[in-house]
């Protein structure tokens, strides 16, 4: 998945004058910062450099991996009639309201963020982009543990945020998301087991709150992995010349694992079964370990079978839809 040609080009304009070797150097801070200080509430990215290091160095995973969550969220739900009016949580320089704005039609955009330098930026970039509602959508200064969250949008996103906050303000933040979403609230951190337990506690919440859960679960019951095991997913990002120097590799693309959570205000239509793992391919025969509505099973795929094919290309986080015998 690549980024939006009118972000990706706003985002090389913005960094084309800047200096190669601080921008790399922020790019570095900041990557060590996440993984040293991340659960801890601190202030992250407070400098404008950083704030551009961010945006051409971590942005294009961040909206590659909210788009594959909100795509299928969004066939998960009912929406309501018309154009959706989002809130970006946490927006960070705006990668969910990018997100949403490539994978849905959207009427209206807020972005709430914490740090000047990431909100000016975020803001920067949507106000030059091409569409209506990213050219109109609104900023405004929030601290996710201190202040309210307003009402009035259809499909609240909040993404690599919550794990971020010490855990005492993850919950409180997370009702709040949660009494803010009109029809949809979704949730995405990182791939990690870390990152799949807090989603695995805050699924937990939100059920109790009320919420139905759309996906990537196919059941609304407890999670019946064991504590020691997590799911997550997995996009392809593709790498821009700068975004290789700053990575410091030279691949055309980079992996990004992440987990997310959505959750809807009416009952959702979940996958029918979700696949674990990459299947295990023998001769004649492939193994899938499934997420399914009864728990943990295994199937095997034989020749004869009519999912044999669909088996032979599945990868972890598939879904094998209720009834599906021919793919």
């Amino acid at each position: 998945m690549e980024l939006p040609a009118d972000l990706a080009r706003r985002i090389a304009e913005k960094t084309e004058g800047a200096n190669r070797e601080a921008l790399t150097r922020a790019a570095r801070e900041i990557s060590l910062r996440y993984r040293e200080m991340t659960g801890q509430g601190r202030r992250l990215l407070t400098e404008d450099m950083e704030a551009l290091a961010y945006a051409a160095a971590r942005m294009p995973a961040t909206y590659a991996a909210v788009r594959t969550a909100l795509e299928e969220a969004l066939g998960r739900v009912s929406l309501p009639e018309g154009p959706l009016r989002i809130l970006d949580v946490g927006a960070g320089a705006g990668a969910g309201a990018w997100a949403a704005a490539g994978a849905c039609d959207v009427k209206s955009i807020r972005c709430l963020e914490r740090e000047r330098a990431m909100r000016e930026l975020g803001a920067e970039l949507a106000h030059g982009g091409e569409n209506p509602a990213l050219r109109e959508s609104q900023w405004r200064e929030f601290d996710l543990v201190r202040d309210e969250i307003p009402s009035g949008a259809d499909v609240v996103l909040i993404s690599y945020v919550l794990g971020e906050l010490a855990e005492k303000d993850r919950m409180r933040a997370l009702e709040k998301c949660w009494n803010a979403a009109g029809t949809l609230l979704l949730i995405v951190e990182p791939g990690t087991p870390v990152g799949a337990a807090h989603l695995r506690q805050m699924r937990e919440a939100l059920r109790k709150m009320g919420a139905h859960v759309a996906a990537p679960c196919p059941g609304e019951g407890a999670c019946p992995l064991p504590e020691t095991d997590w799911c997550h997913f997995t996009c392809r990002v593709a790498r821009t010349r700068l975004h290789k120097a700053l990575k410091g590799g030279e691949a055309p693309y980079e992996d990004e694992k992440f987990a997310y959570l959505a959750v809807s205000r009416d009952p959702a239509r979940p996958c029918g079964a979700r696949v674990l793992r990459h299947p295990v391919i023998e001769p004649g025969k492939i193994t899938v370990n499934f997420c399914g509505r009864q728990g943990i099973e295994q199937r095997v795929f034989r020749k004869k079978d009519a999912l044999f094919k669909w088996a032979r290309k599945a990868g972890a986080g598939d879904c094998l839809e209720e009834g599906d015998a021919t793919k």
